[in-house]
């Protein structure tokens, strides 16, 4: 005989927990919700932002692919510094954070 579930299980509701601080981060120049610990690739997801970079060559967008930092698809530019990792990356407040074009660097040189 299997029992039934009578409500929604979220990891939130099995540890009890509460976010307490919440923020804002500037994404491109659209104010985005955060909670205090949580990533900027969750933030992100959480606003409904699916995608945050583009591919070098063809332009492709990408956003998370992995979700723990192997990948690198999900790389952003974060106070005007390119190539950070969304997924590892804690979103603080005030920050700006935009979309990285490419390698985020106008002349590879640099």
């Amino acid at each position: 005989m299997r029992r039934r579930r009578t409500g929604a299980r979220t990891p939130r509701s099995l540890v009890g927990g509460a976010a307490t601080d919440t923020f804002t981060v500037d994404f491109d120049g659209r104010a985005v919700d955060a909670l205090a610990g949580q990533s900027l690739a969750a933030a992100l997801w959480s606003a409904g932002i699916l995608t945050w970079r583009t591919t070098r060559v063809s332009g492709a967008p990408r956003g998370v692919f992995c979700g723990m930092g192997s990948c690198y698809d999900c790389l952003l530019t974060v106070n005007g510094r390119p190539n950070q990792r969304a997924c590892l990356t804690p979103a603080r407040p005030g920050d700006t954070v935009t979309t990285q074009e490419g390698t985020g660097r106008a002349d590879l040189t640099i």
